[in-house]
């Protein structure tokens, strides 16, 4: 079976303690799909959300105490509406994130706000008028003319 190479199946993120990791994504009212040693899963449209013990992730890479860094990266949820983008934002808030950025208008014509997990991964909440959203939530770039 061939495969579209433009996909990703799983994203990993590190942690530092997973219990705490745990009790934030489930403030954001996340429930996990599998719970094993040392490892957090979460079932996505189409795809996975694994919560990975920090230290363990380096030596699964093969980089044994390496000092796994964060924040060079941003997760996103795109929502049909500003008030969605506030409430997502307001949980995520409740549930123990860092404020980076709240919610504004942004130069791009859209809305949006940054917060960090409580291991500093940084997601993005926003609304994007020129991105609509399926009825499930996904998203599918338009197709240029």
């Amino acid at each position: 079976m061939s495969y579209p190479r433009q996909r990703i199946s799983l994203v990993t993120l590190g942690v530092a303690d997973l219990d705490r990791a745990r009790a934030f994504y489930e403030g954001l009212g996340w429930q996990p799909a599998e719970l094993t040693e040392g490892m957090i899963c979460y079932q996505l449209h189409g795809q996975a959300l694994m919560l990975f013990d920090r230290d363990a992730l380096a030596e699964d890479q093969g980089r044994t105490g390496a000092a796994l860094g964060t924040g060079a990266i941003t997760l996103a949820q795109n929502f049909d509406s500003r008030d969605e983008v506030d409430a997502a934002y307001t949980a995520a808030l409740a549930a123990g994130a860092e404020v980076l950025k709240h919610p504004e208008p942004v130069f791009w014509g859209g809305y949006s706000g940054y917060f960090a997990d409580p291991d500093g991964h940084v997601w993005e909440v926003a609304h994007n008028p020129f991105w609509p959203l399926s009825s499930d939530g996904s998203l599918t770039l338009p197709v240029p003319e």
